[in-house]
Protein backbone atom coordinates (compact mmCIF):
# COMPACT_ATOMS: atom_id res chain seq x y z
CA UNK A 1 0.00 0.00 0.00
CA UNK A 2 2.90 2.41 0.74
CA UNK A 3 5.94 2.98 -1.37
CA UNK A 4 9.36 4.46 -0.44
CA UNK A 5 9.91 8.03 -1.14
CA UNK A 6 13.02 9.25 -3.11
CA UNK A 7 15.52 10.55 -0.80
CA UNK A 8 16.00 13.42 -2.82
CA UNK A 9 12.33 14.34 -2.51
CA UNK A 10 12.03 13.80 1.43
CA UNK A 11 14.79 16.29 1.82
CA UNK A 12 13.05 19.50 0.26
CA UNK A 13 11.40 21.69 2.42
CA UNK A 14 8.08 20.92 0.77
CA UNK A 15 8.42 16.91 1.27
CA UNK A 16 6.18 14.75 -0.27
CA UNK A 17 2.76 16.56 -0.43
CA UNK A 18 -0.60 15.77 -1.18
CA UNK A 19 -2.26 16.88 2.14
CA UNK A 20 -5.58 18.42 1.27
CA UNK A 21 -6.50 15.28 0.12
CA UNK A 22 -4.55 12.70 2.64
CA UNK A 23 -4.33 10.07 -0.06
CA UNK A 24 -0.40 10.31 0.04
CA UNK A 25 0.88 6.48 -0.36
CA UNK A 26 4.27 6.85 0.42
CA UNK A 27 6.76 5.99 3.42
CA UNK A 28 9.15 8.65 4.23
CA UNK A 29 12.07 7.41 7.03
CA UNK A 30 13.51 9.72 9.62
CA UNK A 31 17.11 9.09 7.87
CA UNK A 32 15.14 11.06 5.01
CA UNK A 33 13.89 13.77 7.35
CA UNK A 34 15.99 16.70 7.89
CA UNK A 35 17.49 17.13 11.54
CA UNK A 36 17.08 20.58 12.96
CA UNK A 37 20.59 20.47 14.05
CA UNK A 38 21.40 20.00 10.06
CA UNK A 39 23.49 22.53 8.16
CA UNK A 40 21.20 21.79 5.18
CA UNK A 41 18.17 22.34 7.29
CA UNK A 42 19.47 25.68 8.37
CA UNK A 43 20.06 26.83 4.88
CA UNK A 44 16.61 25.75 3.80
CA UNK A 45 15.49 28.45 6.44
CA UNK A 46 15.36 31.27 4.03
CA UNK A 47 11.76 32.86 3.65
CA UNK A 48 10.03 31.83 -0.16
CA UNK A 49 7.56 34.97 0.96
CA UNK A 50 8.10 38.16 -1.16
CA UNK A 51 7.04 39.77 1.76
CA UNK A 52 9.28 38.59 4.59
CA UNK A 53 7.15 41.20 6.69
CA UNK A 54 4.57 38.83 7.27
CA UNK A 55 6.85 36.35 8.88
CA UNK A 56 9.34 38.26 10.85
CA UNK A 57 12.63 36.05 10.99
CA UNK A 58 14.10 36.59 14.64
CA UNK A 59 17.63 35.97 13.89
CA UNK A 60 17.47 38.98 10.61
CA UNK A 61 17.31 41.26 13.92
CA UNK A 62 20.80 42.90 14.65
CA UNK A 63 22.60 41.35 16.91
CA UNK A 64 24.16 44.25 18.61
CA UNK A 65 20.33 45.28 19.18
CA UNK A 66 20.03 42.08 21.08
CA UNK A 67 23.17 42.04 22.77
CA UNK A 68 22.40 45.94 24.19
CA UNK A 69 19.24 44.43 25.91
CA UNK A 70 20.45 41.32 27.60
CA UNK A 71 23.62 41.75 28.71
CA UNK A 72 24.28 39.63 31.44
CA UNK A 73 20.98 37.64 31.09
CA UNK A 74 21.16 34.10 31.27
CA UNK A 75 19.39 32.07 28.60
CA UNK A 76 16.63 29.68 29.66
CA UNK A 77 16.64 28.00 26.56
CA UNK A 78 20.74 27.28 25.99
CA UNK A 79 22.18 25.50 23.29
CA UNK A 80 21.57 21.54 23.50
CA UNK A 81 23.13 19.79 20.81
CA UNK A 82 21.98 16.33 22.15
CA UNK A 83 18.33 17.45 22.19
CA UNK A 84 18.57 19.50 18.83
CA UNK A 85 20.03 16.34 17.14
CA UNK A 86 16.05 15.09 17.85
CA UNK A 87 14.32 17.41 16.36
CA UNK A 88 12.85 17.19 13.07
CA UNK A 89 10.42 19.57 11.14
CA UNK A 90 8.79 18.08 8.25
CA UNK A 91 5.96 19.87 6.06
CA UNK A 92 3.76 16.97 5.41
CA UNK A 93 1.19 14.09 7.25
CA UNK A 94 2.74 12.74 10.26
CA UNK A 95 1.21 9.48 9.56
CA UNK A 96 3.25 9.17 6.36
CA UNK A 97 6.68 9.23 8.89
CA UNK A 98 8.50 5.68 9.58
CA UNK A 99 7.67 6.52 13.32
CA UNK A 100 7.31 4.71 16.38
CA UNK A 101 3.67 6.51 16.67
CA UNK A 102 2.00 9.28 15.76
CA UNK A 103 -0.16 12.42 17.21
CA UNK A 104 -4.07 12.40 16.13
CA UNK A 105 -5.67 15.28 17.42
CA UNK A 106 -9.61 14.51 18.12
CA UNK A 107 -12.19 15.41 20.05
CA UNK A 108 -13.65 14.06 23.43
CA UNK A 109 -15.47 11.18 21.12
CA UNK A 110 -12.42 10.17 19.61
CA UNK A 111 -14.82 10.19 16.44
CA UNK A 112 -13.58 10.05 12.67
CA UNK A 113 -15.50 13.26 11.64
CA UNK A 114 -13.18 15.17 14.54
CA UNK A 115 -10.14 13.73 13.53
CA UNK A 116 -7.09 14.91 11.39
CA UNK A 117 -7.96 14.82 8.16
CA UNK A 118 -7.17 11.40 6.42
CA UNK A 119 -5.70 9.68 9.38
CA UNK A 120 -9.04 7.18 9.78
CA UNK A 121 -8.57 6.66 5.76
CA UNK A 122 -5.10 5.86 5.47
CA UNK A 123 -4.86 3.37 8.91
CA UNK A 124 -8.16 1.49 7.50
CA UNK A 125 -11.70 0.80 9.21
CA UNK A 126 -10.22 -0.73 11.94
CA UNK A 127 -9.23 2.35 13.92
CA UNK A 128 -12.29 3.54 14.22
CA UNK A 129 -13.58 0.67 15.80
CA UNK A 130 -11.08 0.08 18.40
CA UNK A 131 -11.46 4.23 19.14
CA UNK A 132 -15.27 3.41 20.06
CA UNK A 133 -14.18 0.99 22.32
CA UNK A 134 -11.79 3.52 24.51
CA UNK A 135 -14.37 5.36 26.06
CA UNK A 136 -13.78 8.65 24.90
CA UNK A 137 -10.87 10.69 26.31
CA UNK A 138 -10.95 13.98 28.44
CA UNK A 139 -9.64 17.52 26.69
CA UNK A 140 -5.69 17.75 27.83
CA UNK A 141 -5.82 13.65 28.07
CA UNK A 142 -4.34 11.10 25.56
CA UNK A 143 -4.58 7.51 24.80
CA UNK A 144 -3.17 4.94 22.67
CA UNK A 145 -4.16 2.34 19.88
CA UNK A 146 -2.61 0.36 17.04
CA UNK A 147 -1.25 1.90 14.06
CA UNK A 148 -2.99 -0.81 11.34
CA UNK A 149 -2.27 0.35 8.02
CA UNK A 150 -0.27 3.30 9.11
CA UNK A 151 3.78 2.82 8.94
CA UNK A 152 3.88 3.94 12.50
CA UNK A 153 3.59 1.38 15.15
CA UNK A 154 0.53 3.22 17.26
CA UNK A 155 -1.75 6.51 17.11
CA UNK A 156 -1.55 8.47 20.44
CA UNK A 157 -4.99 10.74 20.38
CA UNK A 158 -5.04 13.77 22.34
CA UNK A 159 -7.61 16.14 22.54
CA UNK A 160 -6.86 19.86 22.53
CA UNK A 161 -8.61 22.86 24.08
CA UNK A 162 -11.05 25.59 22.95
CA UNK A 163 -9.48 28.91 23.26
CA UNK A 164 -10.98 31.97 24.86
CA UNK A 165 -9.43 35.09 25.90
CA UNK A 166 -10.97 35.19 28.98
CA UNK A 167 -9.20 31.75 29.81
CA UNK A 168 -6.04 31.71 27.80
CA UNK A 169 -3.90 30.43 30.69
CA UNK A 170 -6.25 27.87 31.55
CA UNK A 171 -6.16 27.06 27.67
CA UNK A 172 -2.49 27.13 27.35
CA UNK A 173 -1.99 24.87 30.20
CA UNK A 174 -4.94 22.33 28.85
CA UNK A 175 -2.66 22.34 25.04
CA UNK A 176 0.82 21.93 27.07
CA UNK A 177 -0.84 18.83 29.16
CA UNK A 178 -1.86 17.30 25.75
CA UNK A 179 1.78 17.01 24.83
CA UNK A 180 3.16 16.11 28.05
CA UNK A 181 0.54 13.17 27.80
CA UNK A 182 1.33 12.39 24.50
CA UNK A 183 4.99 11.52 25.15
CA UNK A 184 4.14 9.81 28.37
CA UNK A 185 2.04 7.46 26.84
CA UNK A 186 5.14 6.86 24.31
CA UNK A 187 7.86 6.28 27.16
CA UNK A 188 4.78 3.95 28.61
CA UNK A 189 4.61 2.12 25.70
CA UNK A 190 8.63 1.15 25.37
CA UNK A 191 8.09 3.83 22.04
CA UNK A 192 11.00 6.45 21.46
CA UNK A 193 9.96 8.39 18.15
CA UNK A 194 7.11 10.74 17.65
CA UNK A 195 5.64 12.89 15.00
CA UNK A 196 2.93 14.95 16.26
CA UNK A 197 1.09 17.64 13.79
CA UNK A 198 -0.17 21.15 15.21
CA UNK A 199 -3.17 20.24 18.09
CA UNK A 200 -4.75 22.75 17.72
CA UNK A 201 -7.51 22.90 15.31
CA UNK A 202 -9.62 25.67 13.45
CA UNK A 203 -12.81 25.41 14.86
CA UNK A 204 -11.45 25.31 19.00
CA UNK A 205 -10.48 29.05 17.98
CA UNK A 206 -7.01 28.53 19.17
CA UNK A 207 -4.07 31.28 17.70
CA UNK A 208 -1.88 29.76 15.31
CA UNK A 209 1.21 31.26 16.74
CA UNK A 210 0.65 31.03 20.69
CA UNK A 211 -0.41 27.45 20.41
CA UNK A 212 3.43 26.78 18.63
CA UNK A 213 4.74 29.07 21.75
CA UNK A 214 3.29 26.08 23.85
CA UNK A 215 4.09 23.47 21.60
CA UNK A 216 7.67 24.08 20.65
CA UNK A 217 7.98 24.89 24.66
CA UNK A 218 6.66 21.81 26.22
CA UNK A 219 8.37 19.52 24.12
CA UNK A 220 11.73 21.01 25.20
CA UNK A 221 10.75 20.91 28.50
CA UNK A 222 10.13 17.33 28.41
CA UNK A 223 13.39 16.47 26.54
CA UNK A 224 15.49 18.10 28.98
CA UNK A 225 14.28 15.53 31.78
CA UNK A 226 13.80 12.57 28.99
CA UNK A 227 16.21 13.04 26.07
CA UNK A 228 17.98 9.47 27.17
CA UNK A 229 14.50 7.88 26.55
CA UNK A 230 13.30 9.59 23.05
CA UNK A 231 15.03 9.68 19.95
CA UNK A 232 13.18 11.53 17.58
CA UNK A 233 10.15 14.51 17.32
CA UNK A 234 9.11 15.50 14.55
CA UNK A 235 6.79 18.50 14.41
CA UNK A 236 4.72 18.47 11.31
CA UNK A 237 3.11 21.24 9.49
CA UNK A 238 0.49 20.78 6.30
CA UNK A 239 0.25 24.65 5.54
CA UNK A 240 2.65 26.57 4.47
CA UNK A 241 1.62 29.49 7.46
CA UNK A 242 2.45 26.93 10.09
CA UNK A 243 5.68 26.11 8.87
CA UNK A 244 6.95 29.50 8.66
CA UNK A 245 5.55 29.94 12.04
CA UNK A 246 7.76 26.85 12.96
CA UNK A 247 10.52 27.99 11.19
CA UNK A 248 10.74 31.40 13.15
CA UNK A 249 10.10 29.96 16.95
CA UNK A 250 11.99 26.93 16.79
CA UNK A 251 15.87 28.77 16.63
CA UNK A 252 14.32 30.67 20.20
CA UNK A 253 13.89 26.84 21.80
CA UNK A 254 15.98 25.25 20.30
CA UNK A 255 19.22 27.35 19.22
CA UNK A 256 22.00 25.92 17.77
CA UNK A 257 24.84 28.13 18.57
CA UNK A 258 25.65 30.82 20.49
CA UNK A 259 24.12 33.82 18.49
CA UNK A 260 21.16 32.21 17.86
CA UNK A 261 20.82 31.88 21.76
CA UNK A 262 21.86 35.74 22.25
CA UNK A 263 19.14 36.80 20.21
CA UNK A 264 16.65 34.48 21.39
CA UNK A 265 17.09 36.13 24.84
CA UNK A 266 15.21 39.00 23.26
CA UNK A 267 13.13 37.45 20.79
CA UNK A 268 11.59 34.94 23.67
CA UNK A 269 8.06 36.22 25.38
CA UNK A 270 8.18 37.42 28.77
CA UNK A 271 6.28 34.07 30.29
CA UNK A 272 7.66 30.66 28.70
CA UNK A 273 6.18 28.65 31.21
CA UNK A 274 7.44 26.37 33.94
CA UNK A 275 9.80 23.53 34.60
CA UNK A 276 7.02 21.57 32.35
CA UNK A 277 6.29 24.84 29.63
CA UNK A 278 3.14 25.39 31.46
CA UNK A 279 2.34 29.42 32.17
CA UNK A 280 2.53 30.31 35.89
CA UNK A 281 0.56 33.48 37.82
CA UNK A 282 2.54 35.07 40.65
CA UNK A 283 -0.70 36.27 42.17
CA UNK A 284 -1.67 32.23 43.01
CA UNK A 285 2.19 31.11 44.25
CA UNK A 286 2.22 29.94 47.88
CA UNK A 287 4.38 32.05 49.56
CA UNK A 288 6.36 30.02 51.83
CA UNK A 289 9.83 31.24 53.73
CA UNK A 290 11.89 28.06 55.32
CA UNK A 291 12.12 27.86 58.99
CA UNK A 292 15.31 28.64 60.17
CA UNK A 293 18.13 26.54 61.15
CA UNK A 294 18.54 27.23 64.96
CA UNK A 295 22.21 27.93 65.87
CA UNK A 296 23.91 28.17 69.39
CA UNK A 297 23.10 32.06 69.26
CA UNK A 298 19.48 31.52 69.57
CA UNK A 299 18.47 34.31 72.07
CA UNK A 300 17.81 32.48 75.59
CA UNK A 301 15.29 33.32 78.03
CA UNK A 302 16.22 36.17 80.24
CA UNK A 303 15.17 34.02 83.08
CA UNK A 304 18.83 32.61 84.78
CA UNK A 305 19.12 28.85 85.79
CA UNK A 306 18.34 25.88 84.07
CA UNK A 307 14.74 25.04 82.78
CA UNK A 308 13.37 21.76 83.43
CA UNK A 309 12.55 19.09 80.93
CA UNK A 310 9.90 19.12 78.23
CA UNK A 311 8.10 16.51 77.75
CA UNK A 312 6.39 17.80 75.20
CA UNK A 313 8.36 18.50 71.71
CA UNK A 314 5.86 20.87 70.29
CA UNK A 315 5.97 22.71 73.82
CA UNK A 316 9.48 23.80 73.20
CA UNK A 317 8.72 25.03 69.75
CA UNK A 318 5.67 27.11 71.17
CA UNK A 319 8.11 29.25 73.69
CA UNK A 320 9.48 30.90 70.95
CA UNK A 321 6.82 30.99 68.40
CA UNK A 322 7.34 34.80 68.57
CA UNK A 323 10.54 34.64 67.22
CA UNK A 324 9.57 32.09 64.79
CA UNK A 325 6.48 34.04 63.59
CA UNK A 326 8.87 37.01 62.54
CA UNK A 327 10.35 34.51 59.65
CA UNK A 328 6.49 33.60 58.32
CA UNK A 329 5.21 35.69 55.21
CA UNK A 330 2.28 38.05 55.93
CA UNK A 331 0.81 37.72 52.96
CA UNK A 332 -0.09 34.21 52.77
CA UNK A 333 -0.80 34.18 56.49
CA UNK A 334 -3.59 36.49 56.07
CA UNK A 335 -4.96 34.58 52.98
CA UNK A 336 -7.27 32.83 54.85
CA UNK A 337 -8.41 32.12 58.49
CA UNK A 338 -7.17 28.87 60.54
CA UNK A 339 -9.76 26.11 58.93
CA UNK A 340 -10.07 24.93 63.02
CA UNK A 341 -10.85 27.96 63.90
CA UNK A 342 -13.33 29.10 60.80
CA UNK A 343 -15.18 25.97 61.83
CA UNK A 344 -15.76 26.70 65.26
CA UNK A 345 -17.01 30.07 64.02
CA UNK A 346 -19.85 28.57 61.82
CA UNK A 347 -20.77 26.22 64.41
CA UNK A 348 -21.43 28.94 66.86
CA UNK A 349 -23.68 30.92 63.84
CA UNK A 350 -25.56 27.84 63.38
CA UNK A 351 -26.29 27.11 67.06
CA UNK A 352 -27.34 31.06 67.67
CA UNK A 353 -29.67 30.83 64.77
CA UNK A 354 -31.69 26.87 66.49
CA UNK A 355 -31.41 28.30 69.87
CA UNK A 356 -32.54 32.32 68.85
CA UNK A 357 -36.18 33.30 68.81
CA UNK A 358 -37.09 34.05 64.95
CA UNK A 359 -39.84 36.62 64.96
CA UNK A 360 -40.32 35.17 61.26
CA UNK A 361 -41.01 31.30 62.33
CA UNK A 362 -43.96 33.76 64.70
CA UNK A 363 -45.48 34.92 61.55
CA UNK A 364 -45.22 31.63 59.89
CA UNK A 365 -42.68 32.57 57.42
CA UNK A 366 -40.57 29.41 58.03
CA UNK A 367 -36.61 29.37 59.12
CA UNK A 368 -34.87 31.76 58.20
CA UNK A 369 -31.97 31.80 60.62
CA UNK A 370 -28.41 30.34 59.99
CA UNK A 371 -25.05 31.83 59.18
CA UNK A 372 -25.40 33.87 55.68
CA UNK A 373 -22.54 32.64 53.28
CA UNK A 374 -20.00 33.96 52.12
CA UNK A 375 -19.37 34.64 48.02
CA UNK A 376 -16.94 31.59 47.54
CA UNK A 377 -19.79 29.31 49.50
CA UNK A 378 -22.32 30.46 47.20
CA UNK A 379 -20.29 30.03 44.45
CA UNK A 380 -19.68 26.37 45.09
CA UNK A 381 -23.34 25.61 46.58
CA UNK A 382 -24.67 26.75 42.77
CA UNK A 383 -21.92 25.18 40.85
CA UNK A 384 -22.75 21.76 42.77
CA UNK A 385 -26.40 22.61 41.73
CA UNK A 386 -25.96 23.64 38.50
CA UNK A 387 -23.39 20.15 37.98
CA UNK A 388 -26.04 18.29 39.14
CA UNK A 389 -29.26 19.59 37.18
CA UNK A 390 -26.88 18.97 33.87
CA UNK A 391 -26.54 15.78 34.55
CA UNK A 392 -30.38 14.99 35.19
CA UNK A 393 -33.58 14.68 33.40
CA UNK A 394 -36.47 16.94 34.30
CA UNK A 395 -39.37 16.62 31.94
CA UNK A 396 -41.73 16.30 34.87
CA UNK A 397 -41.09 19.62 36.16
CA UNK A 398 -40.85 21.45 32.30
CA UNK A 399 -44.25 19.72 31.42
CA UNK A 400 -45.89 21.45 35.06
CA UNK A 401 -44.65 25.08 32.90
CA UNK A 402 -44.42 26.60 36.63
CA UNK A 403 -41.38 28.02 34.99
CA UNK A 404 -40.45 28.74 31.23
CA UNK A 405 -38.73 31.34 29.09
CA UNK A 406 -40.48 34.03 27.87
CA UNK A 407 -39.30 36.86 24.89
CA UNK A 408 -38.14 40.41 26.18
CA UNK A 409 -39.41 43.53 28.00
CA UNK A 410 -39.74 46.80 26.59
CA UNK A 411 -35.58 47.57 26.78
CA UNK A 412 -34.59 44.23 25.01
CA UNK A 413 -33.81 42.30 28.18
CA UNK A 414 -34.59 38.14 28.30
CA UNK A 415 -37.90 37.48 30.52
CA UNK A 416 -38.02 34.98 32.53
CA UNK A 417 -42.29 33.53 33.26
CA UNK A 418 -43.83 32.22 36.45
CA UNK A 419 -47.18 30.78 37.05
CA UNK A 420 -48.21 30.39 40.57
CA UNK A 421 -51.30 29.05 40.22
CA UNK A 422 -49.31 25.76 38.65
CA UNK A 423 -46.95 25.72 41.59
CA UNK A 424 -48.40 22.51 43.08
CA UNK A 425 -47.02 21.98 46.40
CA UNK A 426 -48.36 18.71 47.26
CA UNK A 427 -47.43 17.11 44.04
CA UNK A 428 -43.98 18.76 43.54
CA UNK A 429 -40.76 17.61 44.30
CA UNK A 430 -38.74 20.51 45.61
CA UNK A 431 -35.71 19.44 45.32
CA UNK A 432 -35.81 18.86 41.95
CA UNK A 433 -37.70 21.86 41.19
CA UNK A 434 -34.79 23.83 42.52
CA UNK A 435 -32.51 22.05 40.20
CA UNK A 436 -34.85 22.48 37.19
CA UNK A 437 -34.72 26.31 38.51
CA UNK A 438 -30.83 27.00 38.57
CA UNK A 439 -30.43 24.81 35.14
CA UNK A 440 -33.05 27.10 33.75
CA UNK A 441 -31.94 30.33 35.18
CA UNK A 442 -28.24 29.91 34.25
CA UNK A 443 -28.69 31.32 30.58
CA UNK A 444 -30.20 34.43 31.67
CA UNK A 445 -28.73 35.40 34.77
CA UNK A 446 -25.40 36.18 33.43
CA UNK A 447 -26.84 38.96 32.02
CA UNK A 448 -29.08 42.05 33.31
CA UNK A 449 -33.10 39.71 32.67
CA UNK A 450 -36.66 40.27 34.03
CA UNK A 451 -39.05 38.19 35.83
CA UNK A 452 -42.70 38.43 34.91
CA UNK A 453 -44.81 36.61 37.71
CA UNK A 454 -48.27 35.59 37.31
CA UNK A 455 -50.14 35.64 41.22
CA UNK A 456 -53.14 35.13 38.95
CA UNK A 457 -55.62 32.49 41.06
CA UNK A 458 -52.33 31.24 43.01
CA UNK A 459 -53.70 32.25 46.27
CA UNK A 460 -55.50 29.14 46.16
CA UNK A 461 -52.61 26.92 45.90
CA UNK A 462 -50.38 26.64 49.38
CA UNK A 463 -46.92 28.28 48.76
CA UNK A 464 -43.47 27.26 49.92
CA UNK A 465 -41.99 29.53 53.18
CA UNK A 466 -39.70 32.23 53.39
CA UNK A 467 -37.25 29.99 54.48
CA UNK A 468 -37.27 27.80 51.12
CA UNK A 469 -37.31 31.08 49.32
CA UNK A 470 -34.23 32.41 50.43
CA UNK A 471 -32.46 29.47 50.62
CA UNK A 472 -33.22 28.94 46.49
CA UNK A 473 -31.72 32.61 46.16
CA UNK A 474 -28.27 31.41 47.63
CA UNK A 475 -28.24 28.79 45.75
CA UNK A 476 -29.32 30.99 42.68
CA UNK A 477 -25.84 33.22 43.99
CA UNK A 478 -24.96 37.15 43.77
CA UNK A 479 -24.85 37.33 40.12
CA UNK A 480 -28.62 36.51 40.27
CA UNK A 481 -29.50 39.70 42.36
CA UNK A 482 -26.82 42.03 40.65
CA UNK A 483 -28.68 41.53 37.04
CA UNK A 484 -32.35 40.88 38.31
CA UNK A 485 -33.65 44.11 36.71
CA UNK A 486 -37.19 43.90 37.95
CA UNK A 487 -39.86 41.24 38.91
CA UNK A 488 -43.44 42.47 38.06
CA UNK A 489 -46.29 40.75 39.50
CA UNK A 490 -49.42 40.42 37.98
CA UNK A 491 -52.82 40.40 40.36
CA UNK A 492 -50.91 40.73 43.55
CA UNK A 493 -53.07 39.96 46.91
CA UNK A 494 -52.07 41.33 50.43
CA UNK A 495 -50.83 37.96 51.74
CA UNK A 496 -48.57 38.18 48.82
CA UNK A 497 -47.68 41.50 49.46
CA UNK A 498 -47.12 40.57 53.49
CA UNK A 499 -44.87 38.10 52.34
CA UNK A 500 -42.75 40.17 50.12
CA UNK A 501 -42.80 42.52 53.12
CA UNK A 502 -40.98 39.44 54.81
CA UNK A 503 -38.69 38.66 51.99
CA UNK A 504 -37.00 42.26 51.75
CA UNK A 505 -36.78 42.45 55.84
CA UNK A 506 -35.28 38.88 56.43
CA UNK A 507 -34.29 37.44 52.84
CA UNK A 508 -32.79 40.09 50.91
CA UNK A 509 -33.35 43.58 50.22
CA UNK A 510 -31.61 43.86 47.16
CA UNK A 511 -33.20 41.49 44.97
CA UNK A 512 -37.14 42.41 46.44
CA UNK A 513 -36.65 45.74 46.31
CA UNK A 514 -36.63 45.24 42.52
CA UNK A 515 -40.82 44.02 42.51
CA UNK A 516 -42.88 46.20 40.51
CA UNK A 517 -47.17 45.28 41.36
CA UNK A 518 -49.12 45.04 38.53
CA UNK A 519 -52.84 45.17 39.19
CA UNK A 520 -54.03 44.84 35.34
CA UNK A 521 -52.82 43.08 32.00
CA UNK A 522 -52.42 46.14 30.20
CA UNK A 523 -50.18 48.04 32.64
CA UNK A 524 -47.97 44.56 32.55
CA UNK A 525 -47.75 45.28 28.13
CA UNK A 526 -46.20 48.43 29.13
CA UNK A 527 -43.22 46.75 30.54
CA UNK A 528 -43.30 43.48 28.59
CA UNK A 529 -45.06 43.54 24.95
CA UNK A 530 -47.80 40.93 24.81
CA UNK A 531 -46.46 39.42 21.65
CA UNK A 532 -43.37 38.46 24.13
CA UNK A 533 -45.26 36.25 26.52
CA UNK A 534 -46.98 33.47 26.18
CA UNK A 535 -50.43 33.61 28.79
CA UNK A 536 -52.41 30.61 30.33
CA UNK A 537 -55.98 31.41 29.49
CA UNK A 538 -56.97 31.43 33.31
CA UNK A 539 -54.73 34.92 33.71
CA UNK A 540 -57.61 36.21 31.12
CA UNK A 541 -60.18 35.29 33.03
CA UNK A 542 -58.89 35.78 36.43
CA UNK A 543 -58.08 39.82 35.03
CA UNK A 544 -61.56 40.26 33.82
CA UNK A 545 -62.79 38.52 36.99
CA UNK A 546 -60.96 41.25 39.22
CA UNK A 547 -60.70 44.04 37.13
CA UNK A 548 -64.74 43.70 35.15
CA UNK A 549 -62.74 44.48 32.22
CA UNK A 550 -62.02 47.54 32.97
CA UNK A 551 -59.46 48.85 30.77
CA UNK A 552 -59.37 45.71 28.47
CA UNK A 553 -60.84 43.72 25.79
CA UNK A 554 -60.12 40.00 25.25
CA UNK A 555 -60.60 38.13 22.34
CA UNK A 556 -61.53 34.61 23.38
CA UNK A 557 -60.36 33.48 19.83
CA UNK A 558 -56.72 34.70 19.99
CA UNK A 559 -56.10 36.02 23.46
CA UNK A 560 -55.09 39.19 21.79
CA UNK A 561 -56.34 41.86 24.92
CA UNK A 562 -56.97 45.40 23.45
CA UNK A 563 -57.70 48.51 25.27
CA UNK A 564 -61.00 49.37 25.62
CA UNK A 565 -62.39 52.69 23.45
Amino acid sequence: MYHRVPAAAAATDQGVLATDSGELDYVVSLDQVPCWSDAEQRSSLAYENDDPSNFSDPLTASSSGAENGVNGSVSRFPVDHEINSKIYLWRGNPWNLEVDAVVNSTNENLDEAHSSPGLHAAAGPGLAEECASLGGCRTGMAKVTHAYDLPARRIIHTVGPKYAVKYHTAAENALSHCYRSCFELLIENGLQSIAMGCIYTENKNYPREPAAHVAIRTVRRFLEKQKDRITAVVFCTITSSDTEIYKRLLPLYFPRDKHEEEVALSKLPADVGDENGETTIDERKIRIKPLPILTPDFPKSPITGEEPPVADPGLALRRNSTYLDSYLDPVFMSLIKDPDQRRVEQWQKAAQARNGFHFSKLLGFGDLGGPPLTAAEEYSLHSRYLAKANNLTLSEIADMKIIYRGGVDSEGRPVMVVVGAHFLLRCLDLERFVLYVVKEFEPLIQKPYTIVYFHSAASLQPQPDLGWMRRLQQILGRKHQHNLHAIYILHPTFGLKTAILGLQMFVDGEAWKKVVYVDRLLQLFRYVPREQLTIPDFVFQHDLEVNGGKGLIVDPRTKYVYPRP
